[in-house]
């Protein structure tokens, strides 16, 4: 039983803060990163590598919640290092990286990362990234979702272009629409809502439903579809034809949603 006679600042100090490795191969990026986090009560910077075979090494022998990963590092690249991370289950991984560049993203979200953030991201947006990641959720940075639903209706369409042109046989149900069929009306219609990047609050003012009962939905459907979370759940939504090529989330939340 928690002692009353406790206070607030005590039962903190109580908590096991979030510990954190930097993996970037510029000593000056590394130090940035730790003096951003270094403020934060509930944040331990608990090691600094220079590449991603020191990363794999370091979180493999220390515990670790979360390693902020550079992409282009030497020995080992930090897209391989997350696989490897991720493979391991030593820790979550976020992304970071000053080139905005859809073949990282996309490598990124296919190694495992729960986040991705672009390396001039404000300290702010630094530490509420690491929190998230540290609590199990998945993030992507504004400009990236943006960037992961144009990929994702770009290529689709093209598919369905080819399709068209070969004129074939129809295909049989793909197992991504097979998991969409598994899916309730009120889970589909939570399903457009993530995929339009809104979060539980949002999600939960536009259905007008409870904040709790967002998360409930969120955490079934993600069941369902076989994802992790909801970043894999925005690539779900486009390959089982949740959200066609070319549309607007919002246009689809009409389609769907009475």
């Amino acid at each position: 039983m928690t002692d009353p006679a406790k206070t607030i600042a005590e039962m903190k100090d109580d908590m096991n803060p979030i510990r954190v490795l930097l993996a970037d191969d510029q000593a000056l990026v590394r130090a940035g990163f730790a003096m951003m986090l270094s403020v934060e009560d509930e944040m331990e910077v608990v090691g600094q590598v220079a590449n991603g075979a020191e990363a794999v090494d370091f979180a493999a022998a220390n515990p670790v919640d979360v390693i902020l990963m550079d992409v282009q590092m030497p020995v080992l690249d930090g897209i391989r290092a997350t696989e490897q991370v991720v493979q391991a289950g030593t820790a979550k991984v976020i992304i970071l990286t000053t080139f905005e560049r859809d073949d990282y993203l996309f490598d990124a979200i296919r190694a495992g990362a729960s986040g991705f953030l672009l390396k001039n991201a404000d300290p702010d947006d630094l530490v509420a990234a690491v929190h998230a990641v540290a609590c199990g959720h998945a993030l992507l940075a504004p400009e990236v979702t943006i960037r992961v639903i144009e990929r994702f209706a770009r290529s689709l369409d093209a598919e369905s272009a080819a399709t068209a042109a070969g004129t074939p046989a129809p295909a049989p149900a793909t197992a991504a629409q097979k998991l969409l069929a598994s899916l309730t009306a009120r889970e589909r219609e939570v399903l457009v809502q993530v995929a339009a990047g809104r979060s539980n609050a949002e999600i939960a003012r536009e259905m007008f439903l409870a904040e709790a009962t967002v998360k409930t939905h969120i955490s079934n459907l993600l069941a369902k579809i076989q994802v992790r979370d909801r970043v894999q759940a925005v690539v779900f939504a486009y390959e089982s034809g949740l959200i066609l090529p070319g549309e607007n989330p919002s246009d689809s939340a009409a389609r769907h949603c009475p």
